[in-house]
């Protein structure tokens, strides 16, 4: 990541009943990205779930038209995933520019992020 002032932003898929992250993608918010998470989420899900997201431009030529349902916020829809990103916010410092733990290498955020998925996930399956 060269320059510190391009907007990075995490996407992710979440399981809506267990909870589970099941895919994320770090980038931008463009339809690249958006095609890079798709790709990320496991063929069975691509196939068969259905997919609730914000108005979000960016998904709606990636996710089939039969299965997405784009909310508003009102919803509640997409509150699951909205907590999940300030929980992934308040938990992972280096995600906070203005702290010592913050890296100028894109690579060490990815690598902070996956580690904190993989210890969420963990957990939700222990109050599972």
């Amino acid at each position: 990541m060269n320059n510190l002032c391009c907007p990075q932003c995490g996407l992710s898929h979440i399981k809506r009943n267990g909870h589970q992250v099941i895919a994320f993608h770090v980038g931008d918010r463009s339809r690249r990205s958006a095609r890079k998470l798709w790709q990320q989420i496991p063929a069975r899900y691509r196939q068969h779930a259905s997919f609730a997201t914000d108005d979000w431009e960016a998904y709606k030529g990636v996710i089939p038209a039969s299965q997405h349902e784009v909310c508003a916020k009102s919803s509640g829809r997409t509150n699951v995933i909205e907590r999940f990103i300030c929980t992934l916010r308040q938990r992972v410092s280096r995600l906070v520019r203005r702290t010592l733990s913050f890296s100028k290498i894109m690579r060490h955020h990815v690598g902070a992020i996956k580690y904190f998925i993989c210890h969420y996930n963990q957990e939700i399956i222990s109050y599972a």
